[in-house]
């Protein structure tokens, strides 16, 4: 598909990209005044079908920011859903895909308008974030410290929180790096720029509980699950130091974006033998089992385009 001819799906219309606008005096032009969710799609051939993985989740997600940042908004759970099946099957995909749902604040009001709302869904063609070639990524440990619930909440997926996380990958970017990891205000690891992180020491998955100003990532969630239930490993959610990160034997980031990357090195030190780690190519390999519509098992999580 030209991806410039692609349709997008703007307050109840479906419409060309070229016409999808929004005013440059809204709140959520001048602000950042938006809630989001970024949702992956995955092709399967052999079923010719696409699945969205665990629409569901990311919908009641939405709602929530909705509702900590006290828009005025009555979309319901099932409209959500609904809408993004909608423009996903207007575009007519059969290859895996990202898509990115907003509910902004239009008009002409300030940074504390609550309304008026609207929501644009915009779906776009999207392969592995993971080249093939690659074995992983490396990254170093932000000098940016983390927003925290004290001031800009991560668990909200507001569009000016990612300011911080602009910051961080940016200096990465800058010193050679890949990516980064941000620390909390009292010094643990956090997550990096649009992804958590899980490291593997002495056989125990671990990654920073909810409290370490984290986004609730529902990737993070899946791969506990499937760590526990599918693969019997011992996860266990805690603080996590710094310099534990020079002595795991795996690191990898995750989110729906980034899918799954392993870790190779941090702040130059290597991880492991700075290679992708046995546990985190099972976990890998389980995660895209699931998410592609290879196994049965957890068929609840994807939801059929066509």
């Amino acid at each position: 598909m030209n991806e410039q001819k692609r349709m997008i799906w703007l307050s109840g219309e479906i419409v060309p990209l070229e016409d999808a606008k929004i005013h440059v005096l809204s709140p959520t032009s001048q602000f950042g005044l938006n809630v989001f969710e970024g949702l992956r799609g995955y092709w399967n051939e052999e079923q010719g079908q696409l699945y969205i993985f665990r629409l569901q989740e990311h919908a009641e997600r939405l709602l929530k920011s909705v509702k900590m940042m006290r828009f005025d908004c009555d979309y319901t759970l099932q409209y959500l859903q609904d809408s993004v099946l909608e423009i996903v099957r207007a575009n007519e995909y059969k290859e895996d895909i990202a898509v990115r749902q907003t509910i902004f604040v239009d008009g002409f009001g300030n940074w504390a308008s609550t309304g008026p709302t609207g929501m644009f869904i915009a779906p776009i063609a999207k392969g592995r974030q993971l080249e093939a070639e690659s074995k992983g990524i490396h990254v170093c440990v932000s000098s940016w410290e983390r927003i925290s619930d004290k001031c800009l909440p991560p668990k909200i997926k507001l569009g000016a929180n990612y300011m911080n996380s602009r910051l961080g990958q940016m200096e990465a970017v800058r010193n050679g790096y890949d990516s980064t990891l941000f620390l909390t205000a009292d010094g643990k690891v956090s997550e990096g720029p649009g992804s958590c992180m899980f490291m593997v020491r002495d056989g125990e998955l671990i990654t920073p509980p909810v409290t370490s100003s984290i986004l609730e990532s529902i990737t993070r969630t899946t791969l506990i699950q499937i760590a526990r239930d599918e693969l019997g490993l011992s996860v266990v959610e805690r603080e996590i130091d710094r310099t534990e990160l020079y002595i795991a034997d795996e690191v990898f980031m995750c989110g729906s974006a980034v899918e799954i990357l392993p870790v190779l090195s941090i702040d130059r030190l290597n991880v492991g033998n700075g290679d992708e780690g046995e546990v985190t190519k099972r976990i890998e390999k389980a995660y895209f089992d699931i998410i592609t519509g290879k196994k049965d098992k957890n068929s609840a999580w994807l939801t059929p385009v066509y």
